[in-house]
């Protein structure tokens, strides 16, 4: 176990406008978050920024093509075992970006992928990953800021 945190980006990825908005989200096949609906993403290669690393992890898992436009935010994500150790740390940058093209096909390790009205995200319509509720609204403000 490495004694760092591993980076990876999220593809925050928002379409439409007013009570029409929705964002892209993928239910995950691997653990540990399997089964549960989050944004499309995954490890930052080295050389790689969390933009680029965002951006292509959206291509690979749903075949849409975006734009890399601002750092939302980042959240932690931290496991830990019975007695306490620790079994994994992921530090998640979440990226907004802009649908260029594409629909969602599902692909790489997400079993499904699809265009959910943020109305639905934000009243839990879905079981989500933690955290997406809250990136959603930063997405939001930050969009809304231009």
């Amino acid at each position: 176990m490495p004694r760092f945190p591993r980076l990876a980006a999220l593809a925050v990825t928002l379409d439409g406008s007013g009570d029409t908005m929705r964002a892209l989200l993928v239910q995950r096949r691997n653990p540990p978050d399997a089964g549960l609906w989050g944004f499309p993403g995954g490890h930052v290669e080295p050389g790689e920024t969390a933009l680029e690393a965002a951006a292509r992890e959206l291509a690979e898992e749903t075949g849409i093509i975006g734009q890399p436009r601002a750092y939302l935010d980042n959240v932690d994500v931290i496991e830990r075992d019975a007695n306490g150790a620790l079994r994994f740390h992921f530090l998640l940058a979440a990226v907004l970006c802009d649908h260029v093209a594409g629909e969602p096909v599902a692909a790489d390790d997400a079993l499904d992928a699809r265009w959910v009205t943020v109305g639905d995200i934000l009243a839990g319509r879905l079981p989500l990953s933690a955290c997406v509720a809250d990136v959603i609204r930063k997405a939001l403000a930050c969009r809304q800021a231009g």
